[in-house]
């Protein structure tokens, strides 16, 4: 059923051209990843073309983040909220698990980012908190602001707590853009969200020759 849902999303896709009324190139965002890995990474393959948005929010942290300013890093992007029970608590802690499997270096070339679903929740205490619990605290969470962040969800096609009324239920997958800010793999939790696999589609965005 999960791979069924995944071949939909993509019919819709290659129907339609866009996600959400955003592509640049082909695309700024999109549903879920297409096809099964048949190349270097490890993950679900989204379709060719598909960069991530240009947004701007600002971090659980204090900063404001701006993805032109992320250009030449590696970006991994996921969707979580700190009242979520289900699949949150696992990715965090795979990511916690997979970043120190990378080297120094390659630490400070990826930008690890979470974007808040459930805004009204996700405080920086709670977060702090979350992310302590998860050995993640090298994610940086966005948390607004708050009136930004719909347009960042349709931006990246994702549904969000927010709008099903339930901290569980929301878009959940873990994307990896490379140095050129395309999107270039997607892993979900027990499809193919491991540690050594995040590194592994890490490193590889890394190390990719650039065109």
């Amino acid at each position: 059923m999960k791979r069924l849902l995944v071949l939909i999303g993509v019919a819709v896709v290659a129907a339609g051209g866009t996600v959400g009324g955003l592509l640049a190139t082909r695309g700024s965002g999109s549903t879920t990843a297409a096809f099964a890995p048949s190349g270097p990474y490890r993950g679900t393959v989204p379709p060719a073309g598909i960069r991530a948005p240009d947004f701007t929010l600002e971090s659980y942290r204090g900063p404001t983040i701006r993805v032109r300013d992320l250009r030449g890093k590696v970006v991994l992007v996921t969707f979580l909220d700190t009242a979520c029970r289900d699949k949150c608590p696992i990715i965090a802690a795979q990511i916690g698990a997979a970043l120190p499997l990378l080297t120094k270096t390659e630490r400070m070339s990826l930008a690890p980012l979470v974007i808040t679903v459930l805004p009204q929740v996700d405080t920086p205490a709670r977060i702090r908190s979350f992310l302590r619990k998860r050995h993640a605290l090298a994610l940086d969470w966005l948390i607004g602001p708050p009136s930004e962040l719909p347009k960042v969800w349709k931006e990246f096609a994702i549904l969000a707590a927010a709008q099903t009324g339930n901290a569980n239920v929301h878009s959940a997958g873990v994307r990896i853009f490379d140095r050129q800010g395309f999107w270039v793999s997607d892993l979900h939790v027990g499809v193919d969200l491991t540690p050594a696999n995040l590194a592994h589609d890490i490193r590889v965005a890394l190390h990719a020759r650039q065109s």
